[in-house]
């Protein structure tokens, strides 16, 4: 059964907890579709907020920032089959947005899924009872953000997916939620960054993200321009601290932190610590400021455009979770956390 949530319920229960496994920042690809004629398909996981200029036009007609297709679809539905970005996922929910599509919306969309886990991406030989449902049949509005649930994560993980418009229309955004299944080493003394959202980390609380998302801060590389990485708002009271808590993909014995503030060089942070913690489930996370977490990295002050490597040598256990505290504001790119799983 599919639930349908607000904004504000869709941000605590499933961004902060689980992972966009589709978005193109995070190697999402679409493979085929069934038409673009007015606007692309790959359009639907770029990471930037749609925008509208009425006054722009195409051979096609009118430019929209999504994935349009032509009128009088004489099939059931159109479509777009992804190759998600992560190696697999358990999936549980989806975003989609119609913005500035009115009157040439989707009225309704479904999501499938299907599990190709030898990296074969030769969508052709799919067969039409091979894709399982996700996100059953859904109606959708005009011009509006709309988040479907599941009642539970789904049992098996996927590797590719199915986003269908019944019969035809626009749609502007679409994101993907799960949990990422990793390919993890055979060997424990392999040392991996389990902080990475391609091993499963997942940052599931965060003090302000005004200017840039703190799952950026996961992603792989280092980015391309200060959109791509973690940016809060200018603080202006004193003792201020920003921060984020980041599940790791397993339980980590960790060796090494890696802050890195590429692409931020007027607006780092001062100062930075990272402290650690484990816990057995997540209710049992105490408040930032709890004595709890253990100190992996003291207050060290960070320079602009720059990875900081702090080697950590007196932790003393496998930890869960870290925090990064940034001092007072600013912006990080990405953080590693370098150890063995447990």
């Amino acid at each position: 059964m599919v639930q349908v949530l607000t904004a504000d319920d869709f941000q605590k229960k499933i961004v902060l907890n689980y992972t966009d496994v589709i978005g193109e920042k995070l190697g999402g690809k679409v493979l085929k579709f069934s038409d673009q004629w007015f606007a692309d398909a790959e359009n639907l996981i770029k990471p930037k907020a749609p925008i509208r200029d009425a006054t722009r036009f195409t051979y096609a007609g009118a430019w929209y920032d999504g994935w349009e297709t032509r009128r009088h679809n004489e099939e059931e539905a159109d479509w777009v089959i992804f190759r998600l970005g992560v190696s697999s996922a358990k999936l549980i929910g989806c975003e989609v947005d119609t913005a500035f599509f009115n009157g040439n919306h989707a009225p309704f969309i479904s999501v499938e899924g299907i599990q190709k886990l030898d990296g074969d991406d030769d969508v052709d030989s799919i067969k039409e009872s091979d894709w399982e449902s996700i996100i059953s049949k859904v109606e959708c509005g005009p011009s509006q953000r709309h988040f479907f649930v599941r009642d539970s994560i789904t049992d098996k993980n996927y590797t590719h997916v199915r986003l269908r418009m019944y019969p035809d229309g626009g749609i502007a955004r679409f994101r993907l939620y799960g949990s990422v299944i990793p390919i993890l080493p055979s060997t424990k003394d392999t040392v991996l960054d389990l902080a990475s959202v391609n091993n499963g980390g997942v940052a599931i609380k965060v003090s302000d993200q005004h200017f840039g998302s703190a799952d950026n801060l996961l992603l792989p590389g280092r980015g391309h321009d200060m959109s791509d990485g973690w940016e809060t708002t200018r603080s202006r009271t004193p003792g201020h601290v920003d921060w984020v808590v980041i599940r790791l993909g397993a339980t980590t014995n960790i060796k090494e932190v890696i802050i890195d503030t590429a692409h931020f060089r007027g607006n780092f942070p001062q100062k930075i610590n990272v402290k650690g913690i484990f816990v057995e489930s997540e209710s049992q996370l105490p408040g930032i400021e709890d004595a709890a977490w253990e100190v992996l990295v003291a207050d060290t002050k960070t320079g602009p455009d720059k990875e900081h490597s702090f080697a950590v040598e007196k932790a003393s256990k496998p930890y869960s979770h870290v925090l990064l505290t940034i001092i007072p504001d600013g912006g990080v790119k990405r953080v590693r956390v370098l150890g063995t799983i447990a």
